[in-house]
């Protein structure tokens, strides 16, 4: 099978029927043989109810219905699993990515090489303020942190050869960030593509402000999990070894000053207490002291960990 395209959704009920049609064009025009597997997160509507419609025509359509809302992430995971394809294309079912991509998406996987191909909306229709100024800014710290120059992470429209996806684990709300996940994995071959952007025809978006203040956390929570996912000792330890030593030295220069002071200038030292010093090394010894507990910890977590179910599927097609 050469194409799989996987679409979460969530209540598209309006642009299923239409994004089908475009989609099956498409696909028919270039000869390909494909699958396409939708993911209901959940959706409130009749998106299941028109994706098992969609299906009864079309044997090349597959469904999965989540028992409730988990989020694009877990989607994109049901769906990764699922695909079969030689290529997968991940798209939005809101009809603000064109189908008609999808042919040069393909060709860049297989006759370039790419290990993945992530779409640039260059011309955007969304709000200036609530969408492309902070788009933009998340996109700088993506590249600036990840060091993959890309203009535009967070764009649906991707390409994969089927090895990345079946590599990494998009869990969270780190379907943003896949293009450095699959760096994180050893795919470094990840190119980029100016791709169309189209006004939203349906419905509203399901995305607010706080998706741009969770992206920089999650962000930050990636790099950490990037540099010392596997060895957390080798930062909160050093972390807290410094701390501690910092406290260490303080206390002992505070015992041997009033040492000297008494045994041999035989003068009257003051209460250890009233040196200020005293309190930055007790403060220093604890924080270091908990710092090297953490790290320890979480080699201990790292070496007993289970993989728990991220989402429960109620129905497949």
């Amino acid at each position: 099978m050469q194409l799989s395209i996987v679409i979460p959704l969530l209540n598209e009920a309006d642009s299923l029927p239409e994004l089908h049609r475009w989609i099956v064009s498409v696909m028919e025009q270039n000869n390909y043989s494909y699958e396409l597997i939708f993911v209901d997160d959940g959706s409130s509507d009749a998106s299941w109810e028109i994706i098992t419609s969609l299906q009864a025509v079309n044997p090349n359509v597959k469904g999965i219905k989540f028992l409730k809302n988990f989020g694009k992430s877990q989607g994109l995971n049901a769906g990764f699993k699922k695909a079969q394809g030689d290529v997968i294309i991940t798209m939005d079912a809101d009809l603000q990515d064109s189908p008609e991509e999808i042919p040069d998406l393909y060709n860049m996987v297989i006759d370039h090489g790419y290990d993945l191909v992530s779409g640039w909306k260059k011309k955007r229709y969304d709000s200036k303020i609530r969408k492309n100024i902070p788009s933009k800014l998340f996109n700088w710290a993506a590249r600036k942190t990840s060091g993959i120059e890309l203009n535009d992470f967070n764009c649906g429209l991707k390409a994969y050869q089927q090895k990345v996806i079946k590599s990494i684990d998009v869990t969270g709300e780190m379907h943003r960030y896949i293009p450095i996940l699959a760096k994180n994995v050893g795919f470094k071959n990840i190119g980029e593509k100016p791709v169309q952007h189209q006004a939203r025809k349906y419905g509203e978006t399901k995305f607010g402000i706080d998706r741009f203040t969770n992206g920089f956390l999650d962000l930050i929570t990636l790099w950490f999990l990037s540099k010392f996912g596997k060895r957390p000792m080798h930062l909160f330890g050093l972390m807290g070894t410094f701390m501690f030593l910092i406290g260490f030295f303080s206390t002992t220069y505070i015992g041997v000053s009033k040492l000297i002071t008494v045994f041999y200038y035989h003068q009257k030292a003051g209460l250890v207490t009233n040196n200020p010093l005293f309190f930055v090394a007790l403060t220093t010894m604890i924080l270091g002291t908990q710092l090297f507990i953490a790290g320890f910890i979480g080699e201990m977590i790292l070496k007993n960990k289970k993989t728990n179910n991220l989402y429960y599927i109620e129905k497949e097609i």
